[in-house]
């Protein structure tokens, strides 16, 4: 065997001896994102759509109430938002000339608002008023918002030197032009009702609901108005310490009731493609002097893409009362979405995470939920509202709810 065959047997070797997979290069590594295991999963009715309307709270509320209705044995109900909103509307323009329009008069409003209006005017079925009359096939306020701030307004600026008796006829006559007349009387599954009759058959008690939260500005066991703009009824809250205000949220889902949950969306981490929100750990200010520099090169989106990459579950901030008040205070927590908490769930890595149903039809890839992580819960919850009868004998005995 000559120089030349030796050469060549010994390549021919060496490259038998090199894996097949070498020669494809390296495979990238790809992430499976977030995988979450259901631990509570609480019944409840479908996703409805809020579509245009800024009206989070009445579908988030009535989301919670269909799904006691669930708990209860009364059946899957789909109940009318609008019928709701509406009511809310004329309540809301009395109350906003009252005040000299120092309150807020949107389509926006509280969980109590839910509370409230049943307690005021009852409730009715999706099937006797879907609130559609102005030719649209989904939810859109925006020009009927504008007509009924113009109303209100033009009154509060009293042009006549005194108020007319008859000016909340021009805004019940609006709200009859896009919503609809209301229901006196209605047959639902054969039967006459009333919404007052309605809402007795159905067994809800709106006075067997509590909402809780957790800050430090008001004693803790006590109650308070909230002080968030859409809160022009002035809605009061159960104060709690922050590790009592998660044990009732959890004790509660335990338990089979549900929560209706009002939270900040308009964080960073609240990510509605993913179906994610998170409270990420990395945070500048615990960056060293090199990675500040790298840091500071970076553009806004870069330094985002960074933070929130929502690739996979990492490590989140452990949140304390002080930080929640802080966030409260600069305003970097606020009340701008209502949703419903119907159960947990773990991800890969046994984290804890509350799943949310929303309001914004069927959309990301859990079909219109997302999961919420527990610092997330913890940072950014607002109020949420659950039965009396899911409150821990002692929480409620602090709250002065059981002697």
């Amino acid at each position: 065997m000559n120089t030349k065959q030796i050469f060549t047997g010994l390549l021919v070797a060496s490259l038998l001896s090199i894996p097949v997979s070498s020669f494809a290069g390296k495979k990238k590594k790809t992430s499976k994102g977030y995988e979450f295991t259901p631990v509570i999963q609480i019944p409840t009715t479908s996703v409805k759509d809020q579509h245009a309307s800024g009206t989070c709270w009445c579908f988030s509320g009535l989301s919670f109430l269909e799904t006691e209705l669930l708990r209860i044995n009364k059946g899957d109900i789909d109940l009318s938002e609008m019928y709701l909103v509406k009511k809310s509307y004329h309540e809301k323009a009395i109350a906003f000339t009252r005040f000299h329009g120092s309150i807020s008069f949107s389509g926006g409003g509280e969980s109590n608002d839910v509370m409230d209006m049943i307690k005021l005017y009852g409730l009715v079925p999706e099937e006797v008023f879907n609130g559609l009359n102005y030719g649209e096939p989904n939810h859109r306020h925006g020009e009927m918002d504008q007509v009924l701030s113009a109303i209100v307004n033009a009154v509060i600026k009293n042009p006549n030197k005194k108020l007319t008796p008859v000016w909340i006829k021009g805004v019940d006559a609006t709200l009859d032009a896009y919503l609809g007349k209301d229901p006196k009387s209605f047959t639902y599954k054969g039967k006459e009702y009333t919404p007052k009759s309605f809402q007795s058959h159905l067994g809800i008690n709106p006075d067997d609901y509590i909402e809780i939260t957790s800050f430090t500005h008001h004693p803790f066991y006590s109650k308070f108005v909230m002080e968030v703009p859409d809160n022009w009824k002035q809605g009061q809250v159960y104060n709690l310490p922050l590790d009592e205000f998660m044990s009732v949220l959890n004790y509660s889902l335990e338990k089979g009731y549900s929560a209706l949950w009002g939270s900040d969306v308009s964080e960073q981490g609240f990510s509605s493609r993913n179906g994610v929100a998170i409270i990420p750990e990395k945070d500048i200010k615990n960056m060293s002097e090199a990675e500040i520099t790298k840091w500071e090169k970076l553009s806004k989106a870069q330094k985002n893409a960074q933070l929130y990459k929502f690739d996979k579950p990492g490590k989140e901030k452990v949140i304390t009362q002080e930080m929640r008040q802080q966030e409260f205070d600069n305003y970097l927590s606020q009340d701008d979405h209502g949703m419903h908490i119907v159960g947990t769930a773990k991800d890969q890595n046994n984290n804890l995470y509350y799943k949310v149903k929303n309001s914004w039809g069927d959309y990301n890839k859990y079909h219109g939920y997302f999961y919420a992580s527990e610092a997330f819960v913890k940072a950014k919850s607002m109020t949420y509202m659950i039965h009396k009868d899911a409150l821990p004998n002692e929480i409620a005995k602090k709250l002065g709810i059981l002697k």
